[in-house]
């Protein structure tokens, strides 16, 4: 019974996820499709609930008239039936709509609901561009998606569960008071007044005080993860003082909200409890006074003093489950703020996936600035910008920092999208064919190797799911990291291959981090090869023993690759040297050599095969964003 209902709601949905709306309820909405049912059949369920137990409390009432009118010899004959009814009533149907209610609540909405909509929104960011991860802590964005996965689910669930089930049984009680004297029926009404007028004051200012608290929130987790992340730095420069400080000031903006919410909730609280002693006091009032002049019946009493003190707990429950409720319409409106955001790179409606014949790679008039966007637009990165790389061959880009070097790559990758011309890989631009595709053609080395906290295996076969360990090793043979894998560890006692190097690949040197991406990348075997730095974090004596598996990594590809140590791109077919986001020089190590020009002079400056920094070098280019 209980996996039937777990069943009923799939926590995973396989449609494409599409960007949520920014408007409230059609965010709402768009994360409750394919729960309204159950969420409907919740209202339906507490709605009968509060019929039957407002049924019960006015039976009360009859029965106690009766048990004073009637003969005692004559009552089960009189009154048999209907005890029975009621019994049946609150021993079957009573236990059958509460376990339905509650299997729909626990077993179909309460863990699928939220994980529904973690997964519809967790693959939505997963797609996200580039520059929407570099813009936001990644723990800000984590904290985020789940705070609103679970506000998501208490806004609906309330609202259908609460909200029906409270105004059914209130305006059950109000119905049930007046039949007896519509006199009776005024403190209820008079309560119910005051009491909406109380949430309708206090309860939207929870929601505000929510919303910035959800913010701030999110913020401070953020920060302490940022300081976690980067532990290593804070204790090279002896900053733990400096990041208590920074951490506070993010703890003492959430503890201004906290306090705001605590002021607003006493403030609820006492005024709830003002209202709620008049209502009882106002009911047993009238009640008597109506009883001493004979318009109402001793049963009246007896129902309307215990209804009003029913009320009177329910209103504490009421209204926390409001203010919770408006809690989270602020936390689902943070969440609107960072989740339903469009992506700046989209695949075309008409994009195909790229195939790939050849390699060939062409730039054609490309002009690219970032923040193009802004009115006061900065200079540009690259500017008409031209370059033929015919397939299988293997070019060098060279330049000093901010030529545009990386700019280049990033764009081929499309992780911007070019601000004019266009890029061809076979004949075919990036910008019409699916990203997925475009980035499965290229394999990518990076100076700044980031690994995922799983295990040395996972990472190597991130390159081809699948692969099996003889083809790991393999690509470990050839990125010369054969030797220190098997005598790898972690805490939890797993070794070789399945060691997990901890985030970010902590647990690893930096070289030993490049050489497993080196490793991941040749598992890849992509048509074309893109080295940023690939070399950068290794030693002599290791990058000469990989340099000549590089050289077989190579074979048969279109390869892209920039170093600042220029002897391990001089053996390129082809050296492009740029300039301030344009090509200024082309041709072979010897050839650019004998041009005595940019290439040439910066050979000359090099101490230890690295680039010098040119003191003739100064304005925009010198400081432009790669």
């Amino acid at each position: 019974m209980f996996r039937w209902f777990e069943r009923r709601l799939d926590p995973y949905p396989m449609d494409v996820p599409g960007m949520p709306p920014r408007g409230f309820w059609a965010f709402l909405l768009h994360y409750s499709h394919g729960a309204v049912r159950w969420l409907i059949l919740l209202a339906i369920g507490s709605s009968l609930i509060a019929v039957v137990e407002v049924a019960l409390f006015g039976y009360l009432g009859d029965l106690v008239n009766r048990l004073s009118d009637t003969p005692r010899d004559q009552f089960w004959q009189e009154e048999g039936t209907r005890l029975i009814a009621m019994g049946a009533l609150l021993l079957i149907v009573f236990p059958l709509l509460n376990a339905l209610t509650s299997m729909v609540m626990h077993q179909t909405l309460l863990g699928n609901f939220p994980q529904r909509v973690r997964w519809q929104a967790h693959r939505y960011l997963l797609r996200q561009s580039v520059g929407y991860f570099q813009d936001e802590f990644a723990g800000r964005i984590a904290q985020r998606l789940m705070q609103t996965a679970l506000a998501v689910r208490e806004v609906a669930m309330k609202m259908m569960d609460v909200a029906s089930y409270v105004l059914v049984y209130f305006l059950g009680a109000l119905v049930l008071a007046a039949s007896q004297d519509w006199r009776l029926a005024l403190p209820f009404a008079a309560w119910g007044i005051a009491y909406a007028v109380m949430l309708w004051q206090i309860v939207p200012r929870l929601g505000r005080v929510s919303q910035a608290q959800a913010d701030a929130r999110s913020a401070m987790t953020g920060q302490i993860v940022d300081s976690y992340t980067n532990i290593a730095t804070v204790k090279l420069f002896s900053h733990s003082d400096r990041e208590e400080a920074w951490v506070r000031r993010g703890m003492d903006r959430f503890l201004q909200t906290v306090h705001g919410q605590m002021r607003l909730s006493a403030l609820q609280d006492i005024l709830l409890t003002v209202i709620n002693v008049a209502l009882t006091a106002a009911v047993t009032a009238v009640g008597l006074m109506l009883w001493t002049r004979g318009a109402i019946s001793v049963g009246a009493v007896a129902v309307a003093v215990p209804l009003a003190m029913r009320l009177n707990n329910m209103s504490h429950w009421i209204m926390w489950e409001f203010a919770a409720l408006f809690e989270n319409v602020g936390t689902v409106r943070d969440g609107i703020n960072s989740l339903a955001l469009p992506r700046a790179v989209r695949d075309d409606p008409a994009a195909l996936p790229l195939v790939t014949k050849e390699g060939a790679v062409r730039f054609e008039g490309v002009t690219f600035r970032y923040g193009a966007q802004i009115a006061d637009r900065p200079m540009p990165v690259l500017d008409d910008l031209n370059l033929s790389i015919a397939p299988g061959e293997r070019i060098g880009l060279v330049g000093r920092s901010g030529a545009g070097k990386s700019t280049l790559l990033n764009l081929l990758l499309r992780f911007h999208d070019l601000e004019g011309g266009r890029i061809l890989i076979d004949g075919q631009d990036i910008a019409q064919v699916t990203q997925e595709s475009l980035r499965a053609a290229i394999g990518v080395v990076t100076q700044d190797t980031s690994l995922l906290h799983r295990s040395i295996r996972d990472n190597i076969t991130y390159g081809r799911p699948g692969a099996s360990d003889d083809e790991v090793m393999a690509a470990a043979r050839l990125a010369e990291a054969q030797d220190f894998i098997p005598i790898l560890s972690d805490s939890q006692g797993r070794r070789g291959l399945d060691a997990h190097v901890g985030e970010r690949g902590v647990k690893l040197s930096g070289g030993q981090r490049q050489r497993i991406a080196i490793a991941r990348v040749a598992l890849k075997d992509a048509p074309i090869l893109v080295l940023d730095e690939a070399t950068s974090a290794l030693d002599s004596e290791v990058e000469a023993a990989i340099q000549s598996r590089l050289d077989m990594l190579m074979q048969g590809k279109t390869v892209i690759a920039i170093a600042h140590r220029l002897s391990t791109i001089a053996a390129m077919d082809r050296l492009v040297v740029m300039e301030a986001g344009k090509i200024v020089e082309e041709g072979s190590h010897a050839e650019l050599l004998a041009q005595g020009g940019i290439y040439a002079r910066l050979w000359q400056r090099q101490s230890g095969g690295f680039i010098g920094v040119d003191e003739e070098q100064t304005g925009p280019s010198a400081s432009a964003a790669e």
